[in-house]
């Protein structure tokens, strides 16, 4: 089998599989599969409104799951998605609430400025703690999510001023101007919260698939991911492409947060834990196997295993067991790597194809 078909049909397996073993999960509890599914899907896409939400829920997803990929692809395993996407969410929504009569495109323009610039620096000190100081970024970026967690709480709580505040945990909605969410989107939609965060995912996308695949920086990126030390030799800076690498991976992720925020909920608030949307951006670019222009598919089944797991409900199925079937898909995309990593390697040494 080519790489490029392996590229397609392992995910595709992986999701089936994923889908099988919730389906036995659900007789071995007792409930009709069957009967699960389908109101699943019928709640994903029984209105144009679902419709919406779907796309609602894939724009960050999309932007978090690059993220990923940039720094996956450069050797490293961002873990920090999350604390990333909360202070790019938290910045942009704080310039917007104190600037609300700015125009509308100046608004938008500034809030992704801000965001970008926000996830950038959170994502660049674990870059210069590995590239100058060799420490593990996946501690880092683990422990920079509780320190951006906390650290963003404190100012919303102690820093935003009172006129900005609707209670002590949560601040006013952002202007029209700042919205992400538009009155010809909700028409389209019959008043789903889709944005025009969708549109710059995309956008999003194919800049970084020409970014990785046809520039000098992406290739430096890969190159530095498959050997540092060979990169160096060869007259690249794995250090400053390290850096690079993690900056763009944050910028990416403070995006994504910045339109979960403002196109989603359209206000800040203090959070209880990390983001969904960072983790959840992990799986995304794993089933696509860090292919950015696979992530906007992986990123289209998150979204509907997450709008249509309330209507599972309708089936006595508790919806919780839409994580178990996630967590099966990353399972067995994980199995995949497992093979391609220990498995694979052995049987090649032995002679078997």
């Amino acid at each position: 089998m080519s790489k490029k078909l392996q590229s397609v049909a392992l995910p595709v397996l992986a999701v089936l599989s994923g889908l099988l073993l919730g389906a036995i999960i659900m007789l071995i509890f007792g409930y009709d599969p069957i009967w699960g599914y389908e109101e699943l899907f019928y709640s994903a896409f029984g209105s144009v409104k679902s419709i919406g939400e779907i796309f609602r829920a894939m724009a960050p997803l999309i932007f978090t799951a690059l993220g990923f990929a940039v720094a996956s692809r450069a050797g490293f395993f961002n873990v920090g998605l999350s604390g990333q996407a909360l202070v790019g969410w938290v910045f942009a929504g704080w310039f917007a609430l104190a600037n609300p009569d700015l125009p509308r495109p100046v608004l938008i323009i500034a809030t992704v400025v801000i965001a970008m610039l926000a996830g950038g620096i959170a994502g660049a000190i674990p870059g210069i703690l590995r590239a100058y100081l060799g420490t593990s970024e996946v501690i880092v970026t683990i422990m920079m999510n509780y320190i951006l967690l906390y650290s963003c709480n404190h100012i919303i709580r102690n820093v935003f001023s009172q006129d900005l505040m609707k209670n002590t945990d949560s601040s006013i909605n952002v202007s029209a101007n700042a919205s992400y969410q538009t009155e010809w989107l909700r028409a389209l939609t019959d008043n789903s919260r889709m944005n025009i965060g969708i549109f710059f995912a995309v956008i999003a996308v194919v800049v970084i698939w020409f970014l990785m695949t046809k520039t000098t920086l992406g290739f430096e990126i890969r190159s530095v991911g498959l050997n540092p030390t060979a990169s160096d030799y060869a007259g690249m800076s794995a250090k400053r492409t390290i850096i690079l690498s993690m900056i763009i991976s944050g910028a990416l992720a403070g995006l994504g947060g910045a339109i979960q925020g403002l196109g989603t909920f359209q206000n800040v608030y203090i959070q209880g834990g990390n983001l969904d949307i960072g983790f959840n951006g992990m799986s995304v670019a794993l089933l696509a196997s860090n292919s950015p222009l696979g992530i906007p598919l992986a990123a289209f089944l998150f979204g509907t295993l997450s709008i249509g797991a309330p209507g599972m409900v309708r089936a006595q199925i508790p919806p919780e067991l839409i994580d178990v079937v996630t967590a099966s898909i990353i399972f067995f995309i994980g199995v995949k790597f497992i093979f391609e990593q220990l498995i694979q390697p052995r049987l090649k040494a032995k002679g078997v194809k």
